[in-house]
């Protein structure tokens, strides 16, 4: 029995110390990815800042913004809190530091993702239609704001087509974003969606989810509302305070 303790101790030690390696190859590798993933992305956007105020600054403005986006994931990926540092610049260090969530301007975010939003939906052989007055101030953060709309846009794009509406509106004390597409409808409720991403090893079918999470992140929801057809998923979100507003960005 003693014999039997040993060796079944010994193949347990050794497990561990194989997972242990795989563990630490699996940072490494994540480490060496992140690090090649950050300098073509500051790179690019270093790149960009001379064309902003070109013909072409909205686009690029639009770009830049994507590129950031990719930078929040990343550092999320690697375990970082806070505002991603993968593409700040010296000029961006000089800056004072913003807090993590402020008064955002929902129809100016959409308004200046727009550019973007429409290569993305013209790839998909969609067309987008965006109505997003300005002024309508929510509770957030501007990269993660951007980044659940963006899914959602993406989501509509992919599986649904046709026209891609986005259209923001205030109702009561919330700020809505809504996406609409002409495609088949949701194929379950959007929670079972959701969980079902929470499980999800591949890349595909994560948008909902990172919506969901980051409408919760501040005190919002998304849902899915009656549509003639087609989906149509409302990220709702509180509407900024006055003080929140005066906070500055």
């Amino acid at each position: 029995m003693t014999a039997l303790l040993a060796v079944a101790l010994a193949l347990s030690l050794a497990a561990l110390a194989g997972g242990c390696r795989r563990e630490r190859a699996n940072a490494v590798a994540l480490a060496r990815t992140r690090h090649e993933i950050r300098g073509p992305l500051c790179t690019a956007l270093l790149g960009l800042e001379p064309l902003a105020a070109g013909e072409h600054a909205a686009r690029i403005a639009a770009i830049g913004h994507e590129l950031q986006r990719a930078a929040l994931a990343l550092e999320e990926l690697a375990g970082g809190a806070g505002r991603p540092r993968a593409l700040r610049t010296p000029r961006d260090e000089a800056r004072p530091s913003r807090p993590a969530s402020a008064a955002v301007d929902v129809g100016a975010l959409v308004t200046g993702a727009r550019e973007a939003w429409q290569a993305l939906a013209g790839a998909h052989g969609a067309r987008l239609e965006v109505d997003a007055p300005r002024g309508l101030w929510a509770r957030g953060e501007p990269l993660r704001l951007a980044q659940a709309c963006a899914n959602l846009v993406a989501n509509a794009a992919e599986h649904g087509g046709g026209a891609v509406g986005v259209r923001v509106r205030a109702l009561g004390g919330a700020v809505r974003v809504e996406v609409t597409d002409d495609g088949p409808g949701l194929p379950a409720p959007v929670d079972a969606l959701v969980a079902a991403a929470r499980r999800r090893t591949g890349r595909r079918g994560h948008g909902l989810g990172v919506a969901a999470a980051v409408a919760a992140r501040y005190g919002g929801r998304l849902a899915a509302k009656p549509s003639p057809r087609g989906a149509r998923l409302v990220l709702e979100l509180p509407a900024a305070t006055a003080a929140d507003r005066a906070a500055g960005p």
